[in-house]
Order: C-alpha cells, then structure tokens, then sequence
C-alpha cells in the first residue's frame, strides 16, 4: 500500500506524466508560490537488522516488519546478515532458510541477502569445504556481488570467509587471523568500484562491522575504506552482528552504522540505549542521503481503524467498573472488609485488565494488583482486601486510587488502551467536626472543564414534594451561554443555570418549567450570592439578597433519579456536562422557603431541622466532599474538578 499522498501533488504527478509543465494547478489567484519535489530521481530503500542469535519467537518480529516496511513501500530491501540460527547441520539450516525466505517473501519490493556468521558456520558431524558456503549460495544468492538502482550502486560483501590459508580451521569470527577480507574479495571490490565509477552513490552491506578495530584487531578496514573512499561516491556503510545501534561517525564523506536487531537476540526494548527491533530507512535525494531508524511496531496501517473498531474502543474505554459494595467507613474512618469490583465487558473482544493500588498513607490494600480476563458481553470480578486505620480522619484525609490498565485483545494483537483512575467508593455516615472546621484560608469548587462537577447521588437525599430552596455562591470566570451552577434537570427537577451574565432558576411543575431570568448580574471576578425558592404559590430568584424575578407557581414537581451536580447539569445519561467555569461556594438545599423579602446573605450558612444538604466546601474528606445535613450525602468528584483557596 502506497503512502498517502495529497490531491494537488497526485495532479502535479499526473500532468508530469502526461507532459504538462511541472506546476501548482489551481484556478485560485495564489501570490504564493508553492515549492515543488525537486525533478531528479528520488527512493528509499530499507535495512534489516539481524533476525537470529534470539528465541524462535523472534520470527514474528521479522513478521511484523515486513509488513509494515509494505506500508512504507521503500523501493527495495536489504538485511546485514545473520537470516538463520546456523551453528548446526544441513538438514536443520535448510529448515530455518525456508521459514527466513518465507517470511521475507511477503515484501512487496525485491530484498536482497548478506551473509553472517550464523549463516555460513556449521556445527555438527560431516562438516562439508566451506561450511554451509555451498546452501547459502545454493538457497539465498552469492557471497559478495553488486547491483545498481536508480543510479545508486549496492555493494555487498562477505564478512565471514575465515582464513583461507587454514581451511580446515573452525570459523570463529574472534579470531584475529579469520577477521581479514580475502585477497580474491578485495580484487573483486577494487574491480567493482571501478564497474561502479559513473554512479552517483553507492552504499555498502557486510555483517560484521569490520572498521570496528577495538573488536576486530586483525581487521584489514583500513584497506577498504582506502578503496571506498577514492571511489568518491561511497555514502554508506552498514553491518550488524552486536545487536546494538552503533553510528561510527562520518569519514570521507562515508557514514558507518551498525544496526540492532529485527527479530534478533536484544537486550529489551531500550531505543535510547541502543537496544530495539528496528528497520533503517535510507532516503536518497538529489542534495543527499539521510538515515532514520524505525523502531517495529511504530508503524500503523491506518486501514484497521474503522468505525466500528473505533467505536469498539470507545465502548471500551466507557467501562466503568462498579463496587459490588461500597467500603464502608465508621465515625472515626476505620474499616476492614473485602472490596469487589465487578468489570463489565460491553465488547465483542476479550478484554485483560489489570487494576492497581496507589498507595495512601493510613490505609493496607492488599494484593497490589488484580488481573482479570473477562469474555465478551461478560463480566468480572476482582477483589481486594482493604483497610483503614483513620489517620487523619476529618483533616488531610485521603483515600487510595486505584488504576485500571485494559488491553483489548484482538486475536495475536493487544491494543492497549489509555489508563483510568478509578476511586475507590467509599460509604461514609456522620462525620466527626473536624470536617466542618471552617479552613484557615476560604475554599471553593472550581471546575477545569466543560465535564467536571461535584457528584451527590439521587438516592443519598430526599426532597419532598412541596416547598424548598436552593442556595449557592458563585465566582465565574467565563460568561458562557448555558452551564449548570447547582442542577439536576432533564426534562425535570430543578436548578441555577447561568447564561451569560443572567442567572436562571428553573423548577419542572405540572410537566413543564417554570423558569425565572435575574437579568445581567453576574461579572467575571465577582462573588454574588444566589438563592432560589418556592413556596408551593411562587417562585422566587434571590442576588446578594434581593429579590430580582418571581412567577406564579405550583403543581407536582417531576422527578428524576439522576444525581445532582455542584458545578455542572446532569446528562442524561448521570454525567457532568455544561460545568461552570469559575468557582462555587456554600451550597445548601433546605426542604422549605427560607426568603420572603430581602435579607444580608451570611458568610458560612448553617444547618436546621429543614436542611436537606449543605456543603461549606471547605475540604475533601476520604475523596468525599462532606455534606453537613442529617443526609449525609457526601459528594465526589467526577471529571477534573478542584479545591482551590479563594477571596469573599
């Protein structure tokens, strides 16, 4: 598959094709003149680092790269050596040869041989003249040759002839005496250069990186490079064999670079140190040749993401993991119990999660992680064991986090898939006064995002049908069109939204709103005071005290079971949406009407017998942030929402 390549260059391509003057063609008055791909040939063409030296898995490495050396679509390849594991007999190296040339028989593009040590030694009984020289020759093509591309010359030589002199000598590529090139190869290099003198560049293979003297004392380098540098077109030389990247720096004009491995032994997956699975791209242009390293597994078919296995990810990523009983927490913030978490898996794939602990001071989670493999459409289970010693209870209190890895398996490939904090639900009754301390310095939710709010489930209170009021203090720092301030609404219940510089209190009576408009009260920077009632006869809006809208009202008030946001409106489907950009402070639902006329809105407000919720916001406790009521009904965070310290 061919890179893609954008509409007006296919046109530029096709008109040059056709003969048409290499231009931009528009019909568009265009001052600026575009640049054009210069007109002198152009390709790249790829290097494979050694495949073998490393467990048989590594057939699969080299797999992969030719598949995505197809999506690349270099003009040809070239390896460096070391195709089989060798060090054996006949019988088995003609085994690994089939399933080397299978493999590299899916390219789509020509690739061409080099022989390496583990190629040509042989090991075993009936050592034949050459070692396995003949069934290299016989099975993948000649020891040393050359061949021209586009004007560019490739010269390929053979790093692992032995000593001649001493034939029937074991090879051994640490051996001084084996590490020379052969006076038959040099002759023929010296004639080949001279074949290759009109070319433009030629680049240079072997699997050993003979100009390595530290390595290769007996190395005769030095007369090679003698040839290659006079030639005066040689750009490039490339080995292997040390299964590291190694760039020997730039001599008479001519690079050196060692490659690591693909599919080969490796260290691990440490590119920085050298240490990968990797092609080379060499790009040879008219102003030069460049080299980049493509680490195997970096390069994507953007074909595989379709909708539905986008949307197959998206499902996945929606996962939200559920405690089959919330840790439950006395007075004091101890507990100790088992903690389920029941996972669900709404795709057509297996999923693999793993869930972590974050550790937090006073508390003992046990084990560290849980992995779970669930079916599809299924679900699963881990479980943990946790515990609290209430350290710090009321105050600086925090609870551990727990992190959800997921990787969604698709046969052979594992995509994983961004990690999600999941916190851990906790259940808490009364809390000690501690928590309602007013803080030395004032704070306030602040919401970071357009989904983020401050959570207090349905189910955690009870407004009765009837009379109530709604209070809150608010500090926006963007007048936007619709954000939900204290709201539970969808086609029902109650709240204060904002619209620009305008507070509106709606309350679904009767199966319709009522909705009030304070009209532009609210600027960026400004703490104002709000309150909403109703009477069970009128609806009334509050600012800093005043009254500023009423309306007749009365009926049934529809419900819902969505939670209600501090800091947002609900979704329909319980998530935060429409946040509030700025801060809120001292939020109470109270189940009567607490204003008839103007009064001096207090500083902290305080709880009653007809008080269903109220959050001074002043900390979080456990994750939670307290609700002072009877109701108990701590909210939590969902989204990226914040405390923050703040001036009334």
């Amino acid at each position: 598959m061919r890179p893609f390549i954008p509409a007006f260059t296919c046109l530029l391509l096709l008109a040059a094709a056709n003969g048409v003057s290499a231009q931009i063609h528009t019909d568009r008055p265009a001052p600026l003149a575009l640049p054009l791909p210069d007109k002198a040939e152009s390709f790249d063409f790829a290097v494979f680092g050694d495949r073998t030296g490393g467990v048989p898995a590594g057939i699969k490495v080299l797999e992969q790269a030719v598949a995505e050396t197809n999506l690349i679509s270099p003009d040809l390849v070239m390896t460096i050596g070391d195709l089989v594991q060798g060090y054996n007999g006949t019988e088995e190296w003609l085994t690994q040869m089939k399933e080397y040339r299978g493999t590299m028989g899916k390219l789509r593009m020509p690739w061409f041989p080099v022989a390496g040590n583990h190629d040509i030694y042989f090991r075993g009984d009936g050592k034949p003249q050459g070692e396995h020289e003949a069934s290299y020759e016989k099975h993948f093509g000649p020891l040393w040759y050359w061949f021209a591309h586009k004007g560019s010359g490739f010269l390929v030589l053979f790093s692992d002839e032995g000593n001649l002199d001493t034939p029937d000598v074991r090879r051994s590529f640490k051996d001084p005496a084996q590490q020379k090139f052969s006076g038959p190869q040099l002759a023929w290099v010296r004639k080949s250069l001279e074949e290759m003198k009109d070319l433009k560049n030629v680049f240079v293979f072997m699997h050993q990186p003979r100009w390595d003297l530290d390595r290769y004392p007996g190395s005769n380098w030095a007369e090679v490079h003698g040839m290659l540098a006079a030639h005066g077109g040689v750009r490039a030389c490339f080995a292997g064999h040390i299964h590291r990247l190694r760039h020997d720096g730039v001599k008479d004009g001519i690079q050196y670079h060692t490659l690591a491995t693909t599919g080969g032994n490796s260290a691990g997956n440490y590119p920085d140190a050298g240490f990968l699975h990797h092609i080379n791209l060499v790009s040879v242009r008219a102003d030069g040749v460049s080299v980049s390293t493509i680490p195997v597994g970096s390069v994507m078919d953007p074909s595989i993401h379709t909708a539905e296995r986008t949307n197959e990810i998206s499902r996945a990523r929606a996962i939200r993991p559920k405690a089959v009983t919330p840790f439950e927490l006395d007075a004091a913030g101890k507990g100790s119990a088992a903690y389920p978490l029941e996972i669900p898996n709404p795709t057509k794939h297996p999923l693999e999660v793993t869930v972590t602990v974050r550790d937090s001071k006073g508390w003992t989670v046990t084990p560290a992680s849980r992995t779970a493999t669930i079916p599809p459409g299924g679900k699963g289970t881990v479980s943990f064991d946790v515990a609290s010693d209430g350290a710090g209870f009321g105050g600086k209190y925090r609870v551990p986090g727990l992190t959800m890895d997921t990787y969604l398996l698709e046969g052979e490939k594992r995509t994983q898939l961004p990690p999600k904090v999941i916190p851990l639900e906790i259940r808490l009754g009364q809390l000690p006064d501690e928590a309602f301390i007013p803080a030395e310095e004032t704070t306030a939710a602040h919401m970071r995002d357009r989904e983020s709010g401050m959570k207090v489930e349905s189910a955690g209170y009870d407004l009765p049908d009837g009379p109530f009021t709604l209070e809150a203090r608010v500090y926006p720092e963007a007048l936007l069109d619709s954000c939900g301030i204290v709201s539970k609404t969808q086609d029902s219940e109650y709240g204060l939204i904002s619209r620009g510089n305008e507070v509106h209190f709606v309350v679904h009576l009767n199966g319709k709103y009522v909705r009030l408009k304070s009209g532009p009260v609210l600027k960026p920077g400004v703490w104002t005071d709000l309150a909403a009632v109703y009477d069970g006869s009128e609806a009334r809006l509050y600012v800093d005290g005043k009254q500023v809208a009423a309306a007749p009202a009365s009926g049934k008030r529809t419900r819902n079971k969505l939670p209600l946001y501090i800091g947002a409106d609900t979704t329909a489907d319980g998530l935060p949406g429409r946040s509030f950009q700025g801060s809120i402070d001292e939020v109470k639902l109270s189940k009567r009407a607490l204003h008839t006329a103007t009064y001096t809105p207090p500083e902290r407000r305080d709880v009653d017998g007809d008080t269903v919720l109220l959050f001074h916001i002043d900390r979080m406790v456990a994750g939670r942030l307290p609700d002072r009521s009877a109701s108990h009904a701590h909210a939590f965070p969902v989204g990226r929402p914040m405390l923050r310290v703040v001036k009334h």
